[in-house]
């Protein structure tokens, strides 16, 4: 038997984190069991569909790194399969209709059909996941309640129900339902704080298929992003700042992409002025006539060994980062002389230091 299961978020808004944990958790299962992961969209529920909602949950899969192998099969798009359960179902005496709509012969008796003609979720998710031979449905346990349902509906169609797996939900850091007055509630959210894709799925993947109620960790959210940050390839993380690939070095001890670029454009950017004693001065000074001597770019060890120079006779080197970056504070110093070529470190020296264009 192949192990199939399904990812069936509802387009009613962005990717929540909890739905994020439940995708994760069901790529896991199918990749740990040579199975199949089916993406279907729950949008039965017309009067909540956000039309934007499914392109940005597609998005955020993908960003995630959450790939699927069948779909997404859309439930608007499924109704032929749902009214002709609805009518087996009736046949059978399973199911009755009551002012115009199809109720389950069940203690809740619960709502099947719409006086409108639409499934409801109850049968709709039934009927897809025997459809689409489900074999273990992997969801929150919010959904537990429904589960002796969906499996008598599923008895009640002739098949065998599949194996129902609840993990338990993903909580803001005060026990209470995560949401915006958290700070972050969507997957969305964490992107667009400059978390790496490669940080959040491995948040969710060290979640698992969690027993009880989790609450969001951001220490833990943040030493993972401080960590993919320093593994991407130099060429990696500088597309993702939109920063030269000789600004690498100096982007490594980031928190976040937007920390990121936000270190990228302070050193690009042309820095104010400093104001400098005369220590600051003949500190720029000896630094042109040491950077002049090297060539155009610097690797690592020679800035380094430039900064040794430095520190040797006593130099400024705050004054130093303030001529080149205007901040008295940011990355290594010898990172920010590897990302400026020579001609420009000079320039921002020199004028720091009063002393124009002129050569050292």
């Amino acid at each position: 038997m192949t192990v199939r299961v399904r990812f069936a978020p509802s387009p009613t808004g962005a990717l929540h984190l909890g739905g994020a944990l439940t995708a994760v958790a069901n790529r896991r299962f199918a990749d740990e069991h040579g199975g199949v992961l089916v993406l279907r969209i729950d949008d039965t529920d017309a009067a909540r569909h956000d039309s934007q909602a499914e392109a940005g949950i597609l998005a955020d899969l993908e960003w995630l790194g959450v790939g699927w192998d069948e779909g997404p099969f859309r439930q608007s798009e499924r109704g032929e399969l749902y009214r002709a359960a609805a009518a087996r179902l009736l046949a059978s005496g399973a199911a009755y209709e009551e002012d115009g709509a199809v109720r389950f012969r069940e203690e809740r008796r619960p709502t099947l059909v719409r006086p409108d003609g639409t499934a409801t979720y109850h049968l709709a998710s039934v009927v897809d996941d025997l459809n689409l031979g489900v074999t273990h449905v992997i969801r929150g346990k919010d959904l537990l309640p429904a589960t002796e349902l969906h499996r008598a509906l599923a008895r009640a169609l002739g098949a065998e129900p599949p194996e129902y797996l609840h993990h338990g939900l993903l909580l803001g850091p005060d026990g209470q339902k995560l949401s915006k007055r958290h700070g972050a509630s969507s997957v969305a959210d964490l992107r667009e704080e400059g978390l790496p894709a490669e940080a959040v799925r491995a948040y969710l993947g060290e979640l698992d298929l969690p027993r009880g109620d989790v609450r969001l960790d951001r220490t833990r959210l943040a030493r993972l992003a401080v960590e993919a940050i320093g593994g991407l390839p130099d060429e990696d993380l500088c597309a993702r700042a939109d920063a030269p690939l000789r600004l690498a070095a100096a982007l490594r001890g980031a928190r976040t992409l937007v920390e990121a670029r936000a270190v990228a454009g302070s050193i690009l950017a042309q820095p104010a002025l400093p104001e400098l004693d005369e220590r600051g001065r003949l500190t720029l000074e000896r630094f042109r006539e040491l950077r002049a001597g090297l060539g155009d770019e610097l690797d690592a060890d020679a800035a380094r060994g430039l900064i040794r120079e430095l520190k040797a006779v006593g130099g400024d080197l705050r004054a130093l980062r303030l001529a080149l970056t205007g901040a008295a504070s940011g990355p290594e110093l010898w990172a920010v002389l590897v990302a400026l070529p020579r001609d420009e470190a000079l320039r921002r020296a020199g004028a720091a230091a009063g002393l124009g264009r002129r050569d050292p």
